[in-house]
């Protein structure tokens, strides 16, 4: 009788786990609450924030901590261990200055005196920008100021730009190698995102970290995007959702059924049956 693997599963949400409405459905929480209750160790990757997320995943439990921005934080502020957090150096001033200088006004998050924060210009955001950040008015996170100074305070851990292709898409080109950048379509909008964050703060790099800290075995990941590639090549098994897109779909181990028809969930519960019979 073989040793049975110890796996920590860990999927994206928009887009992957969660259908188009931002939701999961019953279906998928039992399954993730039935391979909880089992013991195993389950977790999500996602570019939201903590605020952001937490809604959308409480029909559930995770056994893992999660990972937020894509990277730049791993677990919960509440959790009794520290979340990690990753922050940029101070040349990120330099980047910033520079996105400013080519009318480019990005939203700055930061820890600002101990406190998640997400500082923008209010009268130089663009149309797509206002409409994300209408989103979120209410939001104790919100920091509207007027000057650069305000701008850049605290400890920055990540840039938000949303704007036309023509002028973020020399900036992706140019800081590509240099930082970690994500440049695609927002998955329940036609807006143009460029995300810009430490080179090391990676989806890939946290669930590497999770893997390592929790002293698993496989790594089993779930994705749609492009954001997800690097995480997909860390991992053990990688899995794309029908709706993926066709560049995460090329590296899948295996393409499984979309967001709207409960993907995640249902591989799960085949890979959990598949796991029983081989270590009977």
């Amino acid at each position: 009788m073989g040793k049975k693997s110890k796996t920590i599963y860990i999927t994206d949400l928009d887009g992957t786990l969660l259908n188009s409405d931002g939701r999961t459905s019953q279906f998928t929480n039992n399954v993730i609450n039935g391979l909880i209750d089992r013991g195993g160790l389950f977790s999500f990757a996602t570019a939201r924030s903590e605020e952001t997320a937490t809604p959308v995943v409480n029909g559930f439990n995770i056994s893992a901590p999660p990972i937020f921005y894509n990277g730049a934080v791993i677990g919960y502020s509440h959790s009794a261990l520290p979340p990690t957090r990753i922050y940029f150096d101070d040349n990120i001033v330099d980047l910033i200055t520079e996105l400013i200088d080519n009318d480019i006004f990005p939203t700055v998050y930061s820890y600002i005196e101990n406190e998640e924060k997400f500082s923008f210009i209010q009268d130089k955001c663009t149309h797509d920008m206002t409409e994300f950040l209408d989103t979120r008015k209410h939001c104790k996170r919100a920091r509207p100021i007027k000057t650069f100074e305000e701008l850049i305070k605290g400890n920055v851990f990540y840039l938000l730009c949303i704007d036309s292709e023509n002028k973020l898409s020399p900036f992706y080109e140019k800081y590509r190698n240099k930082y970690y950048c994500v440049f695609q379509k927002d998955s329940y909008t036609d807006g143009l995102w460029l995300e810009i964050m430490p080179k090391t703060s990676t989806k890939a790099n946290a669930a590497v970290t999770l893997k390592e800290r929790l002293s698993c075995d496989e790594l089993v990941v779930f994705g749609d995007n492009k954001n997800d590639i690097e995480l997909f090549k860390v991992a053990d098994r990688c899995y794309a959702v029908a709706n993926a897109v066709s560049e995460l779909k090329a590296i899948a181990t295996d393409v499984i059924e979309s967001n709207n028809d409960d993907g995640v969930a249902r591989f799960i519960l085949k890979d959990l049956k598949n796991t029983e019979k081989r270590f009977k």
